[in-house]
Order: structure tokens, then C-alpha cells, then sequence
């Protein structure tokens, strides 16, 4: 006797996915794919599973993923529906337990078109992906949230760092959150609400009568005492994680498609690195397709190492003396990872561009008063940068353009002097 399949109804095959969906969950998939750190110069591959710092060599380490096996249990339109926060994307993020996430709801920054602006430079296709509205007011909040979640996985209890301002405040407040304590150095001319986020957040806070590289000098010889976590930039090797989101955001925002061009401020250039180590493993997954933004190293004239390197086609910067720019934030005479960032700039066909500081505290201006976006000074860098190269024809005709506003522009009020007339109760508004 032959028994004939039965077919099933529309609701049962509902029921039927559904717990094929929960059967895949459970046992198929893992909140984090993270595998190893792996050094990006000599090769040599660590476990994620202990505190690691840089490799043995003096290179910074990096996260590996097992991409195969994400690529397995995780089709992209599974994304849809998640949390609006980059934890959204925490199969692609080092923390392995969700219970060890330390976040206060960062991510999903807006990608803005600027039409006004523009047409100011030409360019009927910009856009602002803008981190000045995610929390401490700069993006340096998302390396925060996923550097200091994987230091509570692995046990940290206390960390020390230099900061040019922004990425101090950040962390500072993060540590608050996660019962971590803080140590931070800052040069005296960091911007004053960067000390007032440590000072409130209850770290402990120093400043330095010098540059951020002598901040470093003296974190690091508080770290050689022992027992510290050293959280200087690219000396853990997690904090560039929670940065790379901005690349996957700007993709996915742009229904994973990708845009010609990415202009992004660069000190550290953890962002940069970030960015293209981000479009480099959704290739690999299979989410989008080449080629790749060609991205642009935007640095200050008064300190500009990655761009004196990058003219010179050289695989390292020197280091910078005598620097200074009124976006303090990428003040970086010396970057530790200025050959990730070297890497990424040619792996992509882009280049790297100084500007002035008249020109970006112009820029500034015309950003918030074509757009009502008052950027940072480090973001209206990335901005006159765009204007510069539109106008040496190297961002072409119809070309997409996105720049990064890294920060809210409140947190340097004095990059913008005002000189308003002061009146009388009885005095009339002029006409």
C-alpha cells in the first residue's frame, strides 16, 4: 500500500517555518561569529578569549570572523525588523554574550542628503552621515560601547587611556555604566565639555601640558606598573569594531548598495580602517558588491602625516612636529594604525587631502546655515575636502558622495565667535 503525501495547509507550513526558524536559532546560530585576533603584519593568529593587547611584532591586532559560517545562518533581510542600535549587526561584533553589552543606544546615525550645500559644491548627490546625535555627542561612542563590552566579557576592571577629548568623554561615561574604572589623560587645550563628561562620569582625569602623543608617554608608563588595561587607540584591538558599523549602516541605508566616494576625518583613522575592514567583510558575505567606495583621509594642514605619506606613495607616516588645528580632534602627529589606514586608502583608488583652517571653519558656517547642521570642526574638514576635490574634478560628475560629520559642533563653541549687539528693554529690533 502506496500512501500518498499529504499536502500541507498555508497554516501549518506557517507553524512549520516557524519552528524550523527557532530550531535554527538554537542550534545553528551564536550571537557573536567571532573567531580570533589575527595580526594584520605578521600573520600570527590569538585567541579572542583572554585580554590581548598589540601583537609581539608592535602591530595592532584585528577581529576575525567565521564569515562561511555566518554567510550559512544569516540572510540579510533577517536584519530587518532588529533593534535600531549597532548591536543590530552583533553577529558581526566581538561580544559573545549578550549579557555583557554595555550600550546606551548608539548607532543608526541619519544619512542626510544636503541638496543646498550641495549645489554649493556641485554635487547633486551628498550626503551627511551625521554622529553628532548618538550618544556623548560623537562617534567615538560606538568604538566606547563594544570596546567596553568585550573588556567586561574578559574580565577588565580598570583601564587607562590618552585622549584628544571625545573618545576620554565616551569612554569615561561607558565605564560609568559598566562598573569599569577610568583613567584618562587629555592635553590642557582639549575641548572643556570633553573634561566635564570624565569629571561627571567620575573617571580619573588628568591633564597634560602637551599633544596627545604625551598623553600616551604617561599612560603608558601607568600601564607598565601592571594590572591596567592599556585602552589607547588600536593598543585593544576591539574598538575598531564598534566603528566599522558606520560602514555597514551606510550601506544598508543605501539598500546595500554603495556610494563613489567616503570622505572621513582622520587622527587616528580607526574610523577609516573601520569603514573599509566593514565593506570588506560584507563582500565576503555576499551583502554587497564591488567596487568599493574610494575612500579619502581628510586631515588638518597643521597636522597632516597621512597625507605627506600618501603624496610620497609610502606605506607609514612620520611623525608630525609642531602640529595644531582647530579640529583638535585629529591633532595626531603619529597614528599607531597609519598603515591600515595607508592600506585603505590605496586598496580603494582614493587619496588623501589636508586642508586649511580658515577653510573649514568657513565650511562650518555654510553647513549650518545652508543646512542646519552646526558639524564639528573635524566634520567640516571632511566637507572642505569635498569642496576641494569637486573642484579639481577628482569627485566626478553624478558622483554619490557621503561624508562623515564625526561630532556635534556644540562641543567646540568657540570655533564659532559671536559678536551680537547687546539692547535695551525699551529699545526697538532694528528693521
Amino acid at each position: 500500500m502506496h500512501l500518498q503525501p499529504r499536502l500541507h495547509t498555508a497554516e501549518e507550513m506557517g507553524a512549520i517555518y516557524l519552528v524550523y526558524k527557532e530550531w535554527k536559532v538554537f542550534f545553528m546560530s551564536r550571537y557573536s561569529y567571532f573567531s580570533h585576533l589575527q595580526c594584520p603584519q605578521c600573520g600570527l593568529i590569538f585567541s579572542g578569549s583572554e585580554v590581548r593587547q598589540l601583537c609581539g611584532c608592535g602591530s595592532p591586532l584585528l577581529a576575525r570572523y567565521d564569515l562561511e559560517a555566518l554567510r550559512q545562518v544569516l540572510p540579510r533581510p533577517e536584519l530587518e525588523g532588529r533593534e535600531t542600535s549597532l548591536w543590530r549587526y552583533h553577529e558581526l561584533l566581538p561580544v559573545e554574550r549578550p549579557e555583557n553589552v554595555v550600550t546606551l543606544g548608539e548607532g543608526m546615525t541619519p544619512l542626510l542628503p544636503l541638496p543646498r550645500l550641495g549645489a554649493a559644491y556641485d554635487l547633486p548627490h551628498l550626503y551627511m552621515k551625521d554622529e553628532g546625535i548618538i550618544p556623548t555627542g560623537s562617534f567615538k561612542a560606538r568604538g566606547a560601547t563594544v570596546g567596553l563590552s568585550k573588556a567586561k566579557e574578559l574580565g577588565v576592571r580598570q583601564f587607562a587611556m590618552p585622549t584628544n577629548g571625545n573618545a576620554g568623554a565616551a569612554w569615561s561615561l561607558y565605564a560609568a555604566r559598566a562598573g569599569i574604572r577610568a583613567s584618562v589623560v587629555m592635553p590642557v587645550d582639549a575641548p572643556m565639555i570633553t573634561r566635564g563628561e570624565c569629571a561627571a562620569s567620575g573617571a580619573d582625569l588628568y591633564l597634560v601640558n602637551g599633544l596627545i602623543s604625551d598623553a600616551g608617554r604617561l599612560v603608558a608608563g601607568k600601564i607598565a606598573s601592571g594590572g591596567i588595561y592599556d585602552a589607547s587607540t588600536l593598543k585593544e584591538p576591539y574598538r575598531i569594531e564598534g566603528k566599522k558599523t558606520m560602514g555597514i549602516e551606510i550601506a544598508e541605508q543605501f539598500g546595500w548598495t554603495l556610494p563613489d566616494v567616503i570622505l572621513y576625518p582622520t587622527g587616528g583613522g580607526v574610523g577609516l580602517i573601520g569603514i573599509y575592514k566593514a565593506l570588506s567583510e560584507l563582500l565576503e558575505l555576499g551583502w554587497i558588491e564591488g567596487p568599493l567606495p574610494r575612500l579619502v583621509a581628510v586631515q588638518a594642514a597643521g597636522c597632516a602625516p597621512i597625507v605627506k605619506a600618501w603624496q610620497e606613495g609610502a606605506s607609514r607616516s612620520e611623525f608630525w612636529p609642531n602640529s595644531g588645528t582647530a579640529a583638535f580632534g585629529i591633532n595626531v602627529p603619529k597614528a599607531l594604525g597609519d598603515f591600515l589606514v595607508l592600506e585603505a586608502v590605496y586598496a580603494t583608488g582614493g587619496c588623501a587631502v589636508a586642508v586649511e583652517d580658515e577653510a573649514l571653519l568657513s565650511e562650518q558656517r555654510l553647513a549650518a546655515s545652508l543646512e542646519g547642521a552646526f558639524v564639528c570642526p573635524e566634520g567640516a574638514a571632511a566637507f572642505a575636502a569635498a569642496r576641494k576635490l569637486r573642484e579639481s574634478g577628482w569627485i566626478r560628475d553624478g558622483e554619490r558622495v557621503v561624508v562623515l560629520n564625526t561630532g556635534m559642533g556644540i562641543k567646540y563653541p568657540e570655533t564659532i565667535p559671536v559678536n551680537a549687539p547687546v539692547l535695551q528693554p525699551e529699545d526697538a529690533l532694528p528693521s
